[in-house]
């Protein structure tokens, strides 16, 4: 298959594939070996598709002489693409869980999972309190302020509380 041709993907990344020396881009992704800023070496900077900033930015190995950066190849991209990936992972699973909680209260008709979701909107911030039955059904959800502290106590009066509407 040409390298150019990568199935299932979306046309935006399909483009062609460039595999030079100090950039290599493939798959949505880009390499670029660039010059260390904080001493003689070399930094690679691991680009997905669409995003000016790098997923990741790493030492690069020296080349035989010593002076310039050991090219880039397959086997180099296919490893910092992984580790690019595994770092927007991380990120993601980070953030995921700065915005969502998550409570189980106990009550007198079952389990109720109190979930708080924060929606980091720039102009106004909110939170979705909501809370389902042991089988998943949706009993209420109501709008809170992002500052709102889900525990197991504020779960509890809420829920006791017949799901009224917070301040």
């Amino acid at each position: 298959m040409p390298a150019h041709s990568i199935p299932d993907s979306d046309p935006d990344e399909t483009s062609l594939a460039v595999h030079q020396p100090r950039l290599w881009s493939d798959n949505g992704w880009t390499a670029r070996v660039i010059k260390n800023e904080d001493d003689e070496g070399w930094a690679v900077a691991m680009y997905r598709a669409g995003q000016s900033e790098p997923a990741l930015v790493g030492p690069w190995t020296m080349g035989r002489d010593k002076k310039n950066p050991k090219p880039l190849d397959t086997g180099a991209f296919n490893t910092l693409v992984k580790t690019a990936s595994e770092v927007i992972r991380r990120h993601e699973q980070q953030l995921h869980a700065l915005l969502h909680k998550q409570v189980d209260v106990s009550t007198d008709q079952g389990r109720v999972c109190v979930t708080l979701d924060i929606v980091p909107d720039e102009f106004e911030p909110y939170a979705l309190l909501a809370a389902q039955d042991a089988f998943g059904e949706a009993l209420a959800q109501v709008r809170v302020p992002p500052t709102f502290k889900l525990t197991t106590t504020s779960a509890r009066d809420w829920v006791e509380g017949g799901f009224q509407k917070l301040r």
